[in-house]
């Protein structure tokens, strides 16, 4: 399973940096892939993982989430 996930305020790649090391620390999550320009990510899931956790998982880095639809 795929997630996007439109995340509002990342403006550089220590932004994106610290959205994807809070994504890959998430159980569930095998690969992160941030589109800066975009102002999103895809992540891989291996298991289910809530749309809470990843919420939180941003939230933690800073950063807003906007939306997440399936990828």
């Amino acid at each position: 399973m795929r997630k996007l996930i439109k995340i509002e305020g990342m403006t550089c790649g220590h932004c994106s940096a610290r959205v994807e090391k809070n994504l890959a620390q998430v159980d569930g999550v095998e690969e992160v892939v941030i589109d800066l320009e975009a102002k999103n990510a895809i992540v891989t899931l291996g298991k289910a993982v809530n749309n809470e956790t990843i919420v939180e998982a941003i939230d933690d880095a800073g950063y807003d989430v906007i939306d997440i639809s399936e990828a």
